[in-house]
């Protein structure tokens, strides 16, 4: 599987978990939060769809957690 495929599964399984749950914020803001977390795990060489996306949830909710932006007033309403 190209690397292309592996994040646009670990993207969308990312992002489905989190709209599902009612965590998802701003769509700009959390696309930007989940592509990142799983681009820096592909530095490290982490190829695992399921752990990229594991990986992204858990630092979108880090995120939120530090306030940072305006997701977390986002899920809190939504």
């Amino acid at each position: 599987m190209s690397i292309r495929c592996t994040v646009e599964s670990a993207f969308f399984i990312a992002w489905s978990f989190l709209e599902k749950s009612g965590e998802l914020g701003p769509p700009d803001e959390s696309a930007n939060v989940i592509l990142d977390a799983i681009e820096a795990q592909l530095r490290r060489g982490e190829r695992r769809q399921l752990m990229l996306a594991n990986k992204a949830i858990d630092a979108y909710r880090t995120h939120v957690a530090k306030g940072n932006g305006s997701a977390e007033r986002e899920a809190r309403i939504g």
